[in-house]
């Protein structure tokens, strides 16, 4: 699963460095802040956190009040 994770961040960080990351303001400045593959991990335990916090509250992604405006 971490693996995963990992390659689904650095997915997310690649496709954010063509298009823009006007909307992932946490992103934009930890990739700033940190080499990509540093973010990258930081990246994937977010995700990690967020879809484990999903399945133990029988949730649905919810979108952030920023991007559904």
């Amino acid at each position: 699963m971490r693996s995963l994770f990992t390659a689904g961040a650095l997915a997310v960080i690649r496709y954010a460095k063509i298009h823009g990351t006007d909307h992932r303001l946490w992103l934009t400045r930890l990739l700033v802040r940190r080499r990509t593959k540093v973010a990258a991990i930081a990246l994937a335990n977010k995700l990690a956190r967020m879809a484990w916090a999903m399945m133990a509250r029988n949730e649905r992604h919810k979108e952030p009040a920023a991007l559904a405006a």
